[in-house]
């Protein structure tokens, strides 16, 4: 068995499907106890990866190790000490919440006491006690994520694969899934989630893994990511959008930098370095120059900027990746096929 200093640890990992290579040459470290956000366009390998590490196909090159154990060689072990969540919830409506959990721990051998109990104390963990006894079919979708994490969560799994685990749901539920993911990261475990709402990566994920092709083209923590298109600006809407040049040559003379310019939203923005400083001179000169302003703020670059700027596409419109990694942790609720080689959407 390997060090566990990496909850996942991936070097050279490559997969081809006839004339499309899906993964080539990805290298991946993931430290225990983190999260790590694996994005990319639709068809960049994400569902891939995921599916190579949980067990469920086989690399055509490369080493991948999960939890300290090789996922060929000792894929079983792997299985016994992973979660795998997918983006529709893995639960049945028809049972209570208390009633899923017990059905999922059967289905992991544990005895019927055994099983009762591990369902009661994951209903505590994610805050469903008060519908521990309501039928699934009654709960919100928030609920009902909160619930299929738990199911993945009946054997304590050291590493979680999350698969797009927030699509469709609304804020408030988006926000629940993301306390719990939180709860669950603060008690040890490491999490691999791919996602098309790089809002979700900002909050969750302290190393943001970008694919592109099949090729890893960034590596690095959301800040420093963003570091790399610059650090905060200002940004500057003028009243009158005959103002805008006068305020974009303002703004150069001040900052000594080219500013860009939104005819359409009479935008201007400039990277800055002393922040305060930059805010209280520009406000000074547009007062001097007569140039009224509608609205002025400092900002950074967001992450969905710095996914634009590196795939050269927008996140916007996505849809989830076909063939989803389905739900569920380990040899019950990803299944037995960690020797399979089928193809699969990438």
């Amino acid at each position: 068995m390997a060090s566990t200093e990496f909850g996942v640890l991936a070097e050279g990992l490559t997969k081809r499907y006839k004339r499309m290579t899906a993964l080539d040459a990805v290298d991946l470290a993931v430290p225990e106890g983190t999260v790590c956000g694996l994005l990319g366009p639709n068809g960049a390998g994400k569902t891939t990866a995921v599916r190579i590490l949980s067990t469920l196909l086989r690399a055509d090159a490369g080493r991948a190790m999960v939890a300290g154990y090789d996922v060929v060689r000792e894929p079983g072990e792997v299985r016994h000490r992973i979660g795998l969540t997918g983006q529709a919830p893995a639960v049945d409506e028809i049972l209570t919440g208390r009633e899923n959990l017990a059905m999922w721990g059967r289905l992991y051998h544990l005895s019927p006491g055994t099983a009762r109990r591990r369902a009661d104390e994951l209903l505590a963990r994610f805050g469903l006690e008060d519908a521990a006894g309501r039928r699934v079919k009654h709960y919100s979708g928030g609920m009902r994520r909160r619930l299929d994490l738990a199911a993945s969560f009946i054997l304590a799994p050291r590493v979680l694969f999350l698969d797009e685990p927030t699509t469709g749901l609304d804020p408030r539920n988006r926000n629940e899934v993301w306390n719990a993911v939180r709860s669950l990261v603060a008690g040890g475990t490491t999490v691999l989630l791919t996602t098309q709402y790089l809002d979700e990566a900002d909050q969750l994920a302290g190393q943001i893994v970008v694919l592109d092709s099949g090729r890893v083209i960034a590596d690095d923590s959301p800040d420093r990511l963003k570091s790399r298109i610059g650090g905060e600006r200002l940004d500057v809407v003028v009243r009158d959008g005959a103002d805008l040049s006068e305020a974009a040559r303002l703004l150069a003379g001040l900052t000594g930098a080219s500013p860009e310019r939104d005819e359409d939203t009479r935008r201007v923005h400039v990277p800055v370095d002393d922040r305060i400083a930059a805010l209280t001179a520009a406000v000074r000169a547009f007062q001097d120059a007569g140039v009224e302003i509608e609205d002025v703020a400092l900002r950074r670059p967001t992450l969905d900027e710095v996914f634009l700027r590196l795939t050269g596409q927008s996140t916007e419109g996505q849809s989830a990746e076909e063939g989803s990694a389905a739900g569920g942790s380990a040899e019950g609720r990803a299944g037995t096929a960690g020797d399979r080689d089928e193809e699969v959407a990438v």
